[in-house]
């Protein structure tokens, strides 16, 4: 989980000094990053669950300005994970809002089973939606870091998700995201 939170600062911060430089891959870009986080309330039934989270980014985009809006919080609706020592732990949901000139772009709320098609059956049982973060926009759209994890272990499954000039979702398991991105210019 370690390794999950600094990958997350990490991008996070990649945003912030990308947004502040010269040398951008789209010249439209202009990346702004706030990231706010609120306490939690421990459960009654000895659940853990992580902090509520929101970051905003705000780019531009084949010259129109996009603000991004990423809500984390946990969801008790949700099935319950057990971890490495039955420590029980309460799943996220991860709302994912953007929109142009005041009108909705693409609005999507992301749970672990969005991720069925890429991620195997026995790591997502054990595993939350730990957390999605905005990376960049590249010449195919806006680019996204999301990541599935163990539950307070190093363990997790990087994934990216691409939306669009159009509005469209993909989204695929990356290895390592920086070298796949310089390997396809994105």
């Amino acid at each position: 989980m370690t390794r999950i939170k600094i990958y997350i600062c990490l991008s996070l911060l990649l945003s912030i000094i990308m947004s502040c430089g010269g040398n951008k891959e789209n010249t439209d870009a202009s990346d702004d990053v706030v990231l706010v986080k609120q306490n939690i309330t421990e459960t009654n039934d000895g659940l853990q669950k992580m902090q509520i989270q929101k970051a905003e980014a705000h780019f531009k985009m084949d010259g129109k300005e996009y603000q991004s809006i990423v809500t984390r919080i946990p969801d008790e609706t949700l099935t319950e994970v057990i971890g490495e020592n039955d420590e029980k732990f309460v799943d996220n949901k991860i709302t994912l809002n953007i929109t142009c000139a005041g009108k909705s772009f693409y609005n999507k709320t992301f749970t672990k089973s969005d991720f069925e098609s890429i991620i195997e059956p026995a790591f997502l049982r054990k595993s939350i939606l730990e957390g999605l973060v905005y990376n960049k926009v590249s010449s195919k759209g806006i680019l996204y870091a999301a990541s599935v994890c163990y539950p307070q272990t190093d363990l997790y499954i990087p994934i990216s998700i691409l939306i669009t000039p159009q509005g469209k979702m993909s989204m695929k398991k990356d290895e390592m995201l920086e070298e796949i991105y310089e390997s396809e210019g994105l």
